[in-house]
């Protein structure tokens, strides 16, 4: 039986690179990196993260993110500019990706997401609504018609890893009392301006009087969570939701937004994202 890659599925971040070995549909094989890569040497990067998929044989490899530029404006369908191609000087591979998408107001811009955004619409057919993508940074996609009305970023993911460092470094493993995140959430939502305030806040109680991990993580995420619930509260209420993540930090997502009576569905990323590389494989690919 032939267990060779019929292509390659690339997601690359500038601080995370996955690649899925892939047989149409099927995922024979997968390699992930962690940590950032040296910008000179993007070509490298990509040769190593994907070696152990190559044969002297040449194969497409179909990829989305930071390695390609932001492309069409929304409005628009998330594969709407096409496929770039580029020769990285080895004749095994042939390099072809997803090109971001921008936003003109407010000033935004997406690389990846627009590929997790087809990839969903392809396994949820005639599906409109927002799709919420959290992580180091957190997106909120309105989808409508198969287009990509308009969306918003949020930085908190690269906020709570900072603030967790700095305020309540013994937290940052700590399980999440879900009864205390859920009050925190509820509390920003109600007060976002007095967020950074109850950061300290946490900060200080954890110093002074030993506060539990679990209820301080639980407090200063909640917190930054809710206050994010709270500015995007116009994409959310009101709209049928979809949070594409996995973990932890997708399940408190669709755990706050189902407090505050907004349900979403939750989707698991790794499945969307490959999904949108094989709809942009077999589609943008075959395109001349």
């Amino acid at each position: 039986m032939d267990t060779s890659p019929e292509w390659i599925a690339v997601d690359w971040t500038p601080v995370r690179r996955r690649a899925w070995a892939m047989r149409g549909d099927t995922v024979l094989d997968t390699v992930t990196q962690v940590g950032p890569v040296e910008a000179a040497r993007p070509a490298e990067a990509l040769l190593g993260l994907i070696s152990v998929f190559l044969s002297d044989a040449p194969v497409d490899v179909m990829t989305c993110g930071t390695l390609g530029p932001v492309g069409a404006s929304v409005p628009c369908e998330p594969l709407s500019d096409g496929a770039w191609s580029v020769d990285i000087g080895d004749v095994r591979v042939w390099l072809r990706g997803v090109s971001g998408l921008r936003q003109k107001q407010p000033v935004d811009m997406m690389q990846g997401d627009e590929t997790r955004v087809a990839g969903f619409l392809a396994l949820n057919t005639d599906w409109d609504g927002v799709i919420c993508l959290p992580g180091e940074h957190s997106r909120w996609i309105h989808v409508s018609a198969g287009e990509i009305v308009s969306f918003q970023t949020f930085m908190t993911g690269v906020v709570a890893a900072t603030l967790l460092d700095r305020a309540v470094p013994d937290a940052r493993a700590a399980r999440v009392d879900g009864v205390t995140f859920s009050e925190a959430v509820g509390d920003a939502i109600a007060k976002p301006e007095r967020v950074m305030a109850r950061v300290h806040s946490i900060h200080a109680e954890a110093v002074l009087d030993g506060l539990q991990p679990e209820i301080a993580r639980a407090r200063l995420l909640g917190g930054l969570i809710g206050s994010e619930l709270a500015a995007a509260r116009p994409f959310w209420l009101g709209q049928q939701l979809a949070v594409v993540g996995e973990g932890e930090l997708a399940q408190l997502y669709v755990d706050a937004l189902g407090a505050q009576g907004a349900p979403a569905a939750l989707a698991d990323e790794p499945r969307v994202t490959r999904a949108g590389l094989a709809t942009a494989w077999r589609t943008l690919a075959a395109a001349p």
